[in-house]
């Protein structure tokens, strides 16, 4: 057998036996992402909302601004974060760069213009169909913006999912805030990068493809969300 056919085989292995370390990689990683879009859904969907509604000098440079936020490289991110929590940064008391409460930060930055722009969209969607019917029972523009993105749920729901996607595949923010410290900050695209440059492949290889499982699932799961909004509307109308 070949190198590249024992690492594949030792890969699986590290799976099915469920070795300590792979697994509190991948558990580190979900609560790090799963928590950074918790924090850009509560920015994210009020911004864009209010974006979508709002009406103010400056209004299409704000949205031009999360627009081009969207394209933000995740390393601009994590050195940014970086200045601010390092020792001589103004946030440097709080004592948690190279934890996971920094790396949640630095994904929660990437994930807000994401959400916030993805929830203006969806908001300025349904308002076209369905916006004179709130405003017809009194409610105002940002309640109704809130009120259309709880009746687009499901729209709302990918959304969220495309922003963890984005979260949990990036690598260089929380490379930078995190240090990739084992069995402290390391997470699984950090931890690929570390074993590959290392050697170590098959460990770089089972996180691999739980990554691409985690990822694949989310894709699933929006593609369900997808049909059956698609689904829903053909049969309102």
């Amino acid at each position: 057998m070949n190198s590249i056919h024992d690492s594949v085989l030792l890969a699986f292995q590290l799976i099915a036996r469920a070795d300590a370390e792979l697994w509190h990689i991948v558990g580190l990683s979900l609560r790090v992402s799963g928590s950074a879009c918790a924090i850009g859904a509560i920015v994210g969907l009020g911004l864009g909302a209010w974006l979508a509604v709002a009406r103010f000098p400056g209004h299409r440079a704000a949205v031009w601004l999360v627009n081009t936020l969207l394209a933000l490289p995740s390393v601009v991110v994590g050195l940014v974060v970086y200045l601010l929590l390092s020792r001589s940064g103004p946030l440097g008391e709080l004592g948690i760069l190279f934890t996971p409460v920094a790396m949640t930060i630095a994904q929660s930055i990437l994930v807000v213009p994401l959400i916030a722009a993805l929830a203006r969209r969806l908001v300025l969607e349904a308002a076209a169909e369905g916006g004179d019917q709130l405003r017809s029972l009194g409610a105002g523009p940002y309640q109704g913006a809130l009120l259309l993105l709880v009746h687009e749920r499901y729209g709302v729901l990918t959304v969220l999912l495309t922003a963890f996607g984005r979260a949990v595949s990036e690598v260089g923010a929380v490379m930078i805030v995190g240090g990739n410290i084992e069995g402290f900050t390391r997470v699984m695209t950090t931890a690929i990068a570390l074993e590959t440059s290392k050697g170590d492949l098959p460990l770089a290889l089972g996180l691999g493809l739980v990554l691409l499982g985690v990822v694949g699932v989310v894709n699933l799961v929006v593609a369900a969300v997808q049909a059956r909004t698609a689904l829903g509307r053909v049969a309102f109308a």
